[in-house]
């Protein structure tokens, strides 16, 4: 587990995932600093034990006593301020993700679980990613590896990925290719298969427009860009549907006939996923060589130092990882 920013719930949350898990797992460790996890969850009046580890493997070991930390360098001297992300804790922050990465390639750990990052004060520290995940595919990248970062949101039954994410509404229509869709659904079927087992992967494609376009009437994208997309992945052996009216696709009956949706742009995709289960939403980052998911959330600035924060998308998060890992293992 990453250490996220500072100067929000990350910690804390973390504290209270270790409180319900210590038992029967699965087993995790934070990269960053034992004494600052101990100060910061005294200050929130979390209970919690927290063990410094010389080495992921000891993790094993020291879980059901304590919280298992494991040492970075960076992190030793942070500003602990909650409800404050400032910029000379940046490199702690993107110290400990390479450290994360670089143990899951080494076979040391399964997989990597992120804590919440405070983009803009990485930003001011001269950090040139859009966020955590163009980062994750950089530092793949580096280590010689193919990358193309596709997001997943899930809640309970739902998968949906958002083929463009944070793009301006009115621009939707100018990023949206073909090529785009293809790419990102041979990207979600082939890790749907290896992270979560599923042998024939059924994919939804939803529509741009209202009533997915109704024959151009209200729009044409379903027809150029679209519907060539998912013709040409079902050319390729993928299960797939679609264009399909967005407004009919996320109620309970309609979920059964897909284990992903495809969805056009951000708030197609997350607003059906906050909606079945807003505490408890998990983003999964596949296209990448090794294993990511994180809580659906932010960091929480206003709430840090409280103890009020809940940790119900971490647990589901961690859980997640855990479970892919194993089906990636078999």
């Amino acid at each position: 587990m990453t250490l996220g920013e500072p100067g929000g719930v990350g910690m804390e949350i973390a504290a209270k995932a270790w409180q319900i898990l210590k038992q029967e797992g699965p087993v995790f460790f934070l990269i960053g600093d034992a004494e600052l996890l101990a100060r910061r969850t005294n200050v929130a009046g979390i209970s919690v034990s927290v063990r410094e580890i010389s080495a992921p493997v000891e993790a094993q070991t020291t879980f059901h006593e304590a919280l298992p930390v494991l040492p970075l360098r960076e992190a030793r001297n942070l500003t602990d301020m909650p409800g404050s992300a400032r910029p000379e804790n940046a490199e702690a922050v993107l110290a400990s993700i390479r450290t994360a990465v670089q143990l899951v390639e080494a076979g040391e750990a399964a997989a990597v679980v992120t804590l919440p990052l405070q983009k803009e004060s990485l930003y001011s520290a001269g950090f040139d990613f859009e966020g955590h995940t163009d980062y994750l595919a950089e530092l793949a990248r580096q280590a010689g590896y193919e990358a193309e970062p596709v997001m997943m949101l899930v809640a309970r039954d739902l998968r949906t990925i958002p083929v463009t994410i944070h793009v301006a509404l009115s621009d939707v229509p100018q990023h949206l290719k073909t090529d785009l869709i293809v790419r990102q659904g041979r990207i979600v079927a082939r890790d749907l298969n290896s992270h979560f087992g599923l042998a024939t992967p059924r994919l939804a494609v939803a529509g741009l427009n209202p009533h997915a376009g109704e024959g151009g009437r209200m729009g044409t994208e379903e027809a150029t860009v679209i519907r060539p997309a998912v013709e040409q992945l079902r050319a390729e052996g993928i299960s797939v549907s679609g264009p399909l009216p967005a407004d009919t696709m996320f109620h309970e009956e309609a979920r059964s006939r897909y284990d992903a949706a495809l969805c056009m742009y951000h708030d197609q995709a997350l607003i059906p996923v906050k909606t079945l289960d807003f505490h408890g939403g998990v983003n999964v980052t596949l296209g990448l060589p090794f294993i990511r998911t994180s809580p659906d959330h932010g960091t929480a600035l206003s709430l840090a130092g409280t103890g009020r924060a809940r940790a119900d998308s971490l647990l589901a998060a961690i859980r997640m990882a855990a479970r892919m890992a194993e089906v990636s293992t078999e």
